[in-house]
């Protein structure tokens, strides 16, 4: 194939879900990728957050062939026993917060978040689920339906029944909007499809001590945060705080689809046979995988580097606002989680084609944000090397406007 012939396929046959690129990757090693005809990329989105030890890891690749080998699926699926689950389930134990000690499977962050919604109306016997504006907790029914951005109000999701929303960060606002009909806040630590919001130190443990007042459930989405992206192995970490829910995918497996919810023990003592399941649900190579990417995270110190290099960013893109301030509303972030805010899209829009030739990969995210999420194990020469491109491509735009 070529990448012409590659478009030309996909955009015969594909529905027009994605607002693609026109690039065509074969392979990746690292934070580098390469398309068809052998054009070299670094990579700064990590397959949107999941490939947390780059591509094509050893570790992974290893995991894939070594369990292959052995067995794909369980003859019965979940309803069979399997030693790489329960390997996994060991680690996962060791690392979660000390109240979460039952863990059920899936196959993505969004299905996560989908369980986690419907287990608490269950549990609760309430209908509605509190969240924020402008989060993200995936694209099924019910997890769309939690999702309202500030940008497109009109969209069908802010009208669904069982959902409210309130400005994140804005714990008084919350308050207001809980009832005996509230089954469960959702947050995400930090908002990261959302703009790389953060929110002040003491909002979740707030929101903690409101849900508890209200008989309301807390589902903490870490999708995007969890493994290490903000640098501890979870954001929620230096918290301290309960919650019943956490939600988890993207970097547990580094690339493989591969998801997972923790809940208390109080909230699984609540739970039956058949209130929840799944065909592909902690199947052996995902496990195995997912283990092998865990081991690595903490074999490797993987936290220590995620804070470095998340230093070394913001310091060079708060000159950025200092020497663009006209340009440069904003840079936040929290270890390799980062955000460029832009005075509007148009900057931002030049900005991304420019380092898409200059052979970089960044991800715009509502029209004046651009994120900068590489791989946890990204060398300083390679973080470096992207600033620099991103940096010539922030001062050619600016000059063009």
């Amino acid at each position: 194939m070529t990448t012409k012939r590659t478009i030309e396929m996909e955009d015969r046959h594909m529905p027009a879900f994605f607002k693609k690129i026109p690039v065509s990757i074969e392979r990746g090693e690292g934070v580098t990728v390469w398309d068809e005809e052998g054009n070299r990329f670094l990579d700064f989105t990590a397959g949107w957050g999941v490939t947390c030890l780059g591509h094509a890891h050893p570790v992974i690749t290893r995991a894939l062939l070594e369990q292959s080998g052995k067995i794909l699926q369980g003859p019965m699926a979940g309803a069979t026993y399997s030693p790489e689950r329960a390997r996994l389930l060991s680690l996962l134990v060791s690392i979660l917060p000390p109240n979460l000690t039952r863990i059920f499977f899936s196959n993505s962050g969004a299905e996560s978040n989908d369980a986690a919604i419907k287990l608490a109306r269950k549990v609760t016997g309430r209908p509605d689920i509190a969240s924020a504006l402008q989060g993200f907790h995936g694209r099924m029914t019910s997890t769309a339906a939690t999702l309202v951005r500030a940008t497109r109000p009109e969209q069908p999701t802010a009208l669904t029944p069982g959902n409210r929303f309130v400005p994140y960060g804005d714990i008084a606002a919350l308050d207001a909007a809980l009832d005996d009909q509230v089954a469960a806040v959702l947050l995400e630590p930090i908002q990261s499809e959302g703009g790389v919001r953060i929110p002040p130190d003491s909002y979740l443990g707030e929101v903690s001590r409101l849900c508890r007042a209200n008989g309301s459930l807390l589902i903490i989405d870490e999708v995007t945060t969890g493994f290490c992206r903000t640098g501890p192995m979870f954001a929620i970490d230096p918290l301290k705080i309960d919650v019943d829910f956490l939600t988890m995918a993207k970097g547990i497996a580094g690339g493989f689809p591969f998801g997972a919810f923790a809940l208390s023990e109080e909230v699984a003592a609540r739970l039956e046979h058949g209130d929840h399941g799944g065909t592909y649900c902690g199947n052996p190579v995902g496990c195995a995988v997912a283990h092998a990417v865990i081991a690595c995270l903490i074999g490797s110190n993987i936290s220590a580097n995620v804070k470095e290099m998340g230093v070394l960013a913001l310091k060079q893109m708060e000159k950025w606002r200092q020497t663009w301030p006209d340009a440069v509303v904003d840079v936040r972030g929290r270890g390799l989680l980062l955000a460029v805010e832009f005075r509007d899209e148009g900057i931002a829009s030049r900005i991304n084609g420019d380092c898409f030739s200059r052979g970089l990969l960044i991800r715009q995210t509502l029209g004046s944000i651009i994120r900068i999420f590489p791989a946890l194990n990204i060398r300083r020469e390679e973080m470096e090397g992207g600033l620099a491109i991103l940096e010539k491509a922030i001062g050619n735009a600016v000059t063009a406007s």
